[in-house]
């Protein structure tokens, strides 16, 4: 396994590949994406373990949604037990994810230390009321917020391919956190082109959604079409993510390192 460092508008091409592939099967991915939800949502509502279990299960679930991409890339349907690939690949691989999953619990547990410390914004009264134009501004002016989301985006990028290196490389979990990172920083530009690009296409659905709301009939009509498309968007970002890990690594075997064909039909 070695590190590929990619141009800049491949990021542009894994937007492409993910919805691409996306709709080459639209009720699995979107299937698989909401039960993914349902899980991560329950085991949130358990008291006291609840939370930690969520976080201990996140990357094996990541891999899941990761290999049922690749599954759909390759022309077949991915079905539900493929969220479940983290734990059917050996025990060394289960114990490996685990193991994982137990050190992004803990980093997000730092996270959340780290903004409550730093956190110096008043309370608010009881009888206070706020109108949610200042609750935005207050809260964007929180150095909470701006501390988390600068600690994020290293902790978003130690765990991007960690559970993918894992799981197809047998990399060991540390060092799969290692090269991780190393991966995301060698194509920065292409994953900044990537977020860039998701966050585009949000916008404008956001700005189509709302023309048609209006147009139909106002708030209600708005929250029928909402919920579904939501779930459509966000399945293609998470479809996504496979072609991110599969073309920035290549098998030690490939002379050449060239990319694999961009056909989302073509084996990577």
């Amino acid at each position: 396994m070695k590190l590929r460092s990619v141009p800049a508008a491949t990021g542009l091409q894994w937007v492409q590949l993910g919805m691409r592939t996306f709709l080459r099967q639209p009720l699995a991915m979107s299937g698989l994406f909401f039960l993914f939800m349902v899980v991560i949502s329950l085991l949130a509502l358990l008291p006291v373990v609840g939370a930690a279990l969520s976080a201990l299960l996140t990357p094996a679930v990541n891999l899941g949604l990761m290999a049922a991409s690749k599954e759909a890339s390759e022309g077949r349907f991915p079905m539900p037990s493929t969220l479940l690939t983290a734990f059917r690949s050996g025990p060394g691989n289960t114990r490996g994810m685990m193991v994982l999953g137990g050190l992004y619990g803990f980093a997000l547990l730092l996270v959340l230390g780290l903004a409550t410390l730093v956190d110096n914004s008043a309370p608010v009264p009881a009888d206070a009321t706020m109108t949610a134009e200042a609750m935005v501004q207050a809260t964007l002016a929180s150095p909470a917020l701006w501390i988390t989301m600068a600690v994020m985006v290293p902790l978003q990028m130690l765990f991007w391919h960690a559970p993918a290196l894992l799981h197809w490389h047998g990399v060991p979990p540390v060092k799969s956190l290692f090269f991780s990172a190393m991966a995301c920083w060698a194509n920065k530009g292409a994953l900044a082109v990537f977020m860039l690009g998701w966050m585009g296409v949000f916008m404008v659905l956001g700005l189509v959604i709302s023309v048609v709301g209006a147009l139909l009939g106002g708030a209600e009509v708005l929250t029928i079409i909402l919920y579904p498309v939501v779930l459509f968007m966000a399945s293609m970002f998470f479809t996504s993510i496979y072609f991110t890990f599969r073309d920035s690594f290549y098998s030690a075997n490939d002379p050449d390192g060239t990319l694999p064909p961009t056909d989302e039909g073509a084996s990577p």
